[in-house]
């Protein structure tokens, strides 16, 4: 019989940029009921693991490696005892510098993205949690008016919450991408409408499907903006229906957004700022997907690449990747305002966090 050992324990997986001291990908014992995090050591060697993403089952963790060359996606089984990543095997990416990864919701299909390849592809994940080689490849084309967007550069891959969209936000075309996922077959096929464009110059980053399958939020790197989009759950087309800066009106100097994450409940909606090295809280009204902004709450630390929100809501931990620190903040269930809990994790060029069930067999 598999049953949890403690509901308030988790595996806590950070990734890590490997520049300069760090080995990989860092695990940490986290309680949910106190934020409290210990350090287990290094779950796994790898080259710059800056996106993980965790099977459903919570047995297997997939991660990018982000590499100026081919890049690579590797595969692991976690030791429930322990947290440390067995590999299980590695393929191509097929693109350079794959930057961000998700497993679908029925566990058989992964999708990455590839950044500095301007490209996307899947993948069908195997039932001991293995990866086959790629069952989809989609080169981006195009541009726009940044200069940092000379050419295609997608930047996140996510599924629909009915499983049979994909999204991929490309910065450098200023577009988010639908494609129809099948699972079964791990194969991705372009929708129609093929995308959703934002205003130009913005950078869609990272994206996230509200529970309710209405709406969606892209978070824009390069116009530090958030953007709110209508759902159509029938045909797969979004439309860009808001955008709010992510910045006080005042501030002047320079800033690119990083990440963006729903609360479970589905009322507030949170993005990162590096430069302003915050985090920006929005509350969602339910009926229109509309957002109003709550709060920029400082993250105690220096360029915020990603932040989580601990599986049980309650703590948002943000990972300083300049400071070599995560910092650990309450949740307000009632307001959805950020508390600081005095609460600091030191891990090297921390870029991204991620959560895994600690199951046993009894």
């Amino acid at each position: 019989m598999t049953s949890s050992s403690s509901t308030a324990e988790y595996f806590m997986y950070v990734g890590t940029y490997t520049r300069e001291l760090s080995k990989g990908i860092y695990v940490f014992r986290f309680n949910t009921e106190t934020g409290d995090a210990t350090p287990q050591g290094l779950a796994a060697a790898i080259s710059n693991p800056s996106f993980l993403a965790l099977h459903p089952n919570g047995r297997f963790l997939y991660s990018v490696s982000e590499n100026d060359g081919s890049g690579i996606v590797a595969s692991f089984a976690i030791d429930r005892s322990t947290g440390i990543l067995n590999k299980l095997n590695e393929v191509s990416s097929k693109g350079r510098g794959p930057c961000h990864l998700n497993v679908d919701p029925s566990g058989r299909m992964l999708i990455v993205a590839n950044y500095q390849g301007g490209n996307i592809a899947s993948f069908p994940v195997n039932d001991d949690g293995s990866l086959g080689e790629a069952t989809s490849f989609f080169q981006h084309e195009g541009n726009s008016i940044h200069e940092r967007q000379k050419e295609p550069h997608a930047h996140s891959s996510d599924f629909s919450v009915d499983n049979r969209f994909a999204f991929f936000s490309d910065l450098g075309l200023d577009q988010v991408k639908v494609y129809q996922s099948d699972p079964v077959t791990a194969v991705l096929a372009p929708n129609e409408p093929a995308f959703a464009n934002v205003t130009p110059g913005s950078g869609p980053r990272h994206f996230v499907q509200h529970p309710s399958g209405n709406f969606a939020y892209g978070i824009n790197e390069l116009s530090s903006t958030v953007s709110a989009f209508s759902f159509d759950t029938e045909t797969g087309e979004l439309s860009e229906i808001q955008v709010l800066s992510t910045l006080p009106e005042d501030y002047e100097s320079e800033n690119s957004t990083a990440e963006i994450a729903l609360h479970p409940s589905g009322r507030f909606l949170y993005g990162s700022n590096r430069g302003h090295d915050s985090i920006a809280a929005y509350k969602i009204d339910q009926q229109s997907g509309h957002l109003t902004l709550l709060e920029l709450e400082p993250t105690q630390g220096e360029w915020p690449r990603n932040f989580a929100i601990d599986p049980s809501g309650k703590f948002l931990l943000a990972a300083n990747q300049n400071s070599d620190n995560i910092v650990l903040f309450r949740i307000e269930s009632d307001s959805g305002l950020l508390t600081s809990m005095d609460n600091q994790f030191e891990v090297d060029a921390p870029v991204c966090v991620t959560f895994a069930k600690i199951i046993s067999d009894e």
